[in-house]
């Protein structure tokens, strides 16, 4: 399989040059397992931040147990799932191969420029 453009279950929400930002489709097509990501480059390196929004199975725990366990453990557990089809995992390595060169090749130009 080869890399589409546009691609499958990726979508470019912004592209500043020096970050370029991807929003990630889930394959059941909910918003709750779907996340975005941003490719930044600064003055030291090339990062990649994921931004996902978990949300507990309230059915399967009940408040109190919630409430316990951030009373003793000080945070509460969350988990999710991205299920993402062949094409699509090829797009999201794409993506990032291809927004991690591009915000490398724009901050080494940028450098250049105010030398």
């Amino acid at each position: 399989m080869t890399p589409q453009t546009p691609a499958e279950g990726i979508l470019k929400t912004s592209d500043w040059g020096d970050s370029i930002s991807y929003y990630i489709t889930c394959q059941c097509t909910d918003d709750v397992c779907s996340h975005s990501i941003e490719v930044e480059a600064d003055d030291h390196s090339v990062t990649v931040h994921l931004y996902a929004n978990y949300r507990t199975k309230f059915w399967e725990k009940s408040r109190w147990s919630q409430i316990w366990q951030i009373l003793t453990k000080g945070y509460a557990e969350y988990q999710t799932t991205t299920m993402m089809s062949q094409q699509t995992a090829i797009n999201y390595s794409t993506a990032l191969t291809s927004a991690s060169n591009d915000v490398t090749e724009f901050k080494r130009k940028r450098q250049n420029e105010t030398v």
